[in-house]
């Protein structure tokens, strides 16, 4: 990368439906140079075109999930479990007490609950020796998130994680909305 590839991300990043002319008037670049270099960025997996979503907005609820597990086998299990879960947005693999780290969306706190505590939870899992579950008060800087919503509304019986929702005492009366992934889901995700 060098200073225009900084020039066009940074814009980018700032507004992501700012025009080729626009570019390359910041950058002295023809319009045609700046669709190079950005086909470039792309190409080589440096950027990538997506639409964030403001959590704030939509009211979601969000926390951070910390987990030690006993083993790289179990770790894996856990993130194959997990990889078609709508409500993770992101799981980043750590060094230290903790080997997982695991940001969670859900339609509000009690949904949220449900995801720290019932079988669906990403803590219920065996070969986790201890977690931690912090719900995320206040987001600065930005409310975007990578929420993944090509996930949801797959008109599935069974969620992603392999539970069904319907017989859980909270999905009954109605302290969770179940998972966006499955058809008798009762939220807005």
């Amino acid at each position: 990368m060098d200073k225009i590839d900084r020039i066009i991300i940074s814009q980018l990043q700032k507004n992501g439906r700012t025009t080729l002319q626009e570019l390359a008037r910041m950058t002295g670049y023809t319009s045609m140079g700046v669709k190079k270099r950005l086909s470039k960025l792309i190409e080589n997996d440096v950027i990538k075109t997506s639409a964030l979503l403001n959590i704030e907005s939509l009211k979601l609820s969000a926390a951070i999930v910390m987990l030690e597990m006993e083993s790289a086998e179990a770790m894996q299990v856990l993130l194959d479990r997990f990889r078609e879960c709508p409500r993770v947005v992101h799981v980043f693999k750590t060094l230290g007490g903790y080997n997982l780290i695991v940001l969670l969306v859900a339609e509000d706190k009690d949904t949220l609950e449900s995801e720290s505590i019932e079988k669906c939870s990403i803590r219920s899992g065996s070969g986790i020796r201890r977690s931690e579950f912090y719900l995320i008060g206040q987001i600065h800087y930005s409310p975007f998130l990578n929420v993944r919503e090509h996930l949801t509304h797959k008109n599935r019986i069974l969620t992603p994680c392999g539970v069904d929702c319907r017989p859980c005492s909270r999905f009954k009366i109605g302290k969770c909305v179940g998972c966006p992934a499955v058809r008798y889901y009762t939220g807005h995700l």
